[in-house]
């Protein structure tokens, strides 16, 4: 039941745009990951990126990764990646051993708590941006996602650019 409410939840949230929190205009981030590779937003320029902002200690965010991680690999070779974005005051090996444990296959970056990003606000955890394949935000969900919800709004959009 839960799920059922959480999936509604993030669905219904997913498809009304702040007005306020929706750019026209590329953004962008440089960002470490747990990797030790260096992320940046603009090398995504041309698919579609959810950025989700979360934190281990949060149970909607924990209770998102496996949709997450199914969104990714549906399309992680052809038009859109995830890149979770950790905001919290963990040691680099708690967040490794977390991720591993979870088989998250996506990039995990770290960054500061804020309550602002270079994307928007962070009114809290998870939140998660849809950027265009332009490098636009064009969509905030603060709460939990789902990997139907993310292939529906993404779809809808696609159909809006091509009717234009």
């Amino acid at each position: 039941m839960n799920r059922r409410i959480y999936t509604l939840a993030g669905f219904l949230a997913l498809a009304v745009l702040l007005a306020g929190q929706v750019r026209a205009e590329p953004v962008n981030f440089t960002l470490k990951g747990i990797d030790g590779k260096t992320y940046r937003l603009s090398d995504y320029r041309g698919k579609w990126v959810v950025v989700n902002y979360w934190a281990t200690w949060c149970p909607p965010c924990r209770f998102e990764l496996p949709e997450l991680e199914i969104f990714y690999n549906n399309h992680k070779d052809k038009d859109a990646v995830v890149i979770g974005v950790s905001m919290e005051n963990s040691s680099d090996k708690q967040l490794k051993d977390f991720v591993e444990e979870q088989f998250l296959s996506y990039p995990i970056v770290r960054t500061k708590p804020a309550p602002r990003t270079e994307l928007g606000t962070v009114p809290g955890l998870p939140t998660s941006y849809i950027v265009s394949p332009k490098g636009e935000v064009v969509a905030r969900q603060v709460g939990p996602v789902t990997a139907d919800a993310l292939e529906k709004y993404i779809a809808r959009k696609r159909a809006e650019v091509k009717e234009k």
